[in-house]
């Protein structure tokens, strides 16, 4: 695998296949690093997820996670 980041001068570029892969199926993609920088998720918190799930599927998971923890004090 040959992986590079390059900044063109002009809007071609030319590549250079290494003999392994020549007749193979390849895939070439290219992208703004900057663009892929102004896209990183936000963080969320908790008050994000509100209301997805019912009052009682919560109420489960925090039983759960209740005995789980009596559990570690064992």
């Amino acid at each position: 695998m040959v992986r590079t980041i390059i900044t063109p001068s002009g809007t071609d570029v030319h590549l250079a296949i290494e003999k392994q892969y020549v007749g193979r199926k390849i895939e070439i993609t290219y992208l703004a690093l900057d663009e892929l920088e102004s896209k990183l998720p936000v963080k969320k918190t908790m008050s994000d997820f509100w209301n997805t799930i019912s009052d009682e599927t919560a109420q489960k998971l925090h039983d759960n996670v209740d005995k789980m923890r009596s559990e570690w004090d064992i």
